[in-house]
């Protein structure tokens, strides 16, 4: 990432401590905030109950940073759009399992952000590097895979079920 932007970031960046036990995210809450996690666990629970541990280096709220990107109040050409006020909502819990240290960016700077440097952070690349390395798009994606599998072989037992069928009837 180029230094303009990093320096953009961290000039918004807001150290943050989390305690034991607090939910940073909470399912169907307004998202408000990136949270960078410097020292602790947390853990992500999706809708599906699935749980997916959370430690140094990752990120919750990342899903802000892509939607603030599709609603961005410059479109592709950078001319400056209005857009309805409107936010994001969780469709999962973020908990703390021990005391966190994190750096906090709020929706409103992410968004300043996002404006300011709309054309490099659409570009297809970075779009990819956000999506693939974030353990939330990860799961996203694997629950997709899954729903995806499980229809499909419950199409195809349905079909076999029914082609058995005709040919014992025939």
């Amino acid at each position: 990432m180029d230094d303009p932007i990093l320096d953009a970031i961290c000039e918004r960046l807001r150290q943050k401590t989390y305690i034991k036990g607090s939910n940073v995210l909470s399912r169907g809450c307004l998202i408000e905030k990136m949270v960078f996690i410097v020292r602790g666990k947390m853990e992500s629970i999706g809708e599906n109950g699935i749980k997916d541990p959370l430690s140094e280096g990752d990120v919750c709220g990342e899903e802000l940073l892509t939607w603030c990107l599709e609603h961005s109040s410059v479109n592709r050409d950078g001319k400056k759009i209005r857009i309805p006020a409107q936010r994001l909502l969780s469709n999962r819990i973020v908990r703390c399992l021990t005391n966190v240290e994190a750096f906090s960016l709020r929706a409103a700077d992410l968004e300043e952000v996002t404006s300011l440097f709309s054309r490099f952070l659409r570009n297809p690349r970075v779009q990819g590097a956000i999506r693939y390395e974030s353990p939330y798009w990860r799961s996203v994606a694997a629950t997709r895979i899954q729903v995806a599998w499980r229809y499909r072989k419950k199409c195809l037992n349905r079909a076999n079920t029914s082609h058995s069928a005709a040919r014992s009837s025939g």
